[in-house]
């Protein structure tokens, strides 16, 4: 237990950094009525996503088999059978920007291929995240020595330190689609500006300050 006058705060840090990795979603789709086909054609067409991903190398930090699905279509009524579809999903993370555009162009231009994306973040181990927790301590104290100094007091000790929670934030995406006109038929070219993020921290604190003067 704590003799004397506590002051009690909440200190918050606001950051705003660039990101640190981007993730997509290519979606291969196929459909025939006959079952076979579908299935051979959804493995032709997943099959010609991966050698192209295969070929960025390093570029691609990391990629993962999502939701296969596999699914027979009928008619509103009953059970007869008149197509087959499936779809294929495919993530794919990447920390080097320069040619995500130009990558995404490539595999939306793959036959019956959908991509999405991207979608911008920082690192689960980003040291945006410690930063903004030094900072949102520092301002903790800052804010007990404010009310400490208004009341002729001073900060003497902490008793008490929690984390208030903290989250990353993405801002509004900005796209600018810019397409080569030099030549008819040129490869359309796709520039991207990445999401700035607001890493938020907060901690509650808890300091004994000395006994005011209140005269």
């Amino acid at each position: 237990m704590v003799d004397g006058p506590v002051v009690a705060v909440r200190g918050e840090a606001y950051r705003e950094v660039a990101p640190e990795i981007a993730r997509f979603a290519v979606t291969v789709t196929a459909r025939d009525r006959d079952r076979e086909a579908t299935l051979t054609r959804l493995a032709e067409r997943a099959a010609a996503v991966r050698v192209l991903l295969d070929g960025e190398g390093p570029a691609i930090d990391r990629r993962e088999t999502g939701e296969l699905r596999v699914r027979p279509e009928t008619r509103r009524s009953g059970e007869r059978v008149v197509a087959y579809s499936g779809s294929v999903t495919t993530t794919v993370t990447v920390s080097d920007f320069t040619a995500l555009g130009e990558l995404m162009l490539r595999l939306a231009d793959q036959d019956q291929v959908e991509v999405a994306g991207p979608w911008w973040s920082l690192r689960p181990d980003s040291p945006a995240h410690r930063e903004a927790r030094h900072a949102a301590l520092a301002d903790a104290l800052l804010r007990a020595r404010e009310y400490a100094e208004a009341l002729g007091a001073r900060v003497t000790a902490l008793i008490e330190l929690a984390d208030a929670g903290a989250a990353e934030q993405p801002m509004m995406s900005r796209m600018a689609y810019a397409f080569d006109g030099a030549a008819e038929g040129g490869t359309p070219e796709l520039e991207l500006d990445p999401q700035p993020q607001t890493v938020h921290a907060a901690v509650q604190a808890r300091f004994a300050i000395s006994e005011p003067v209140l005269g």
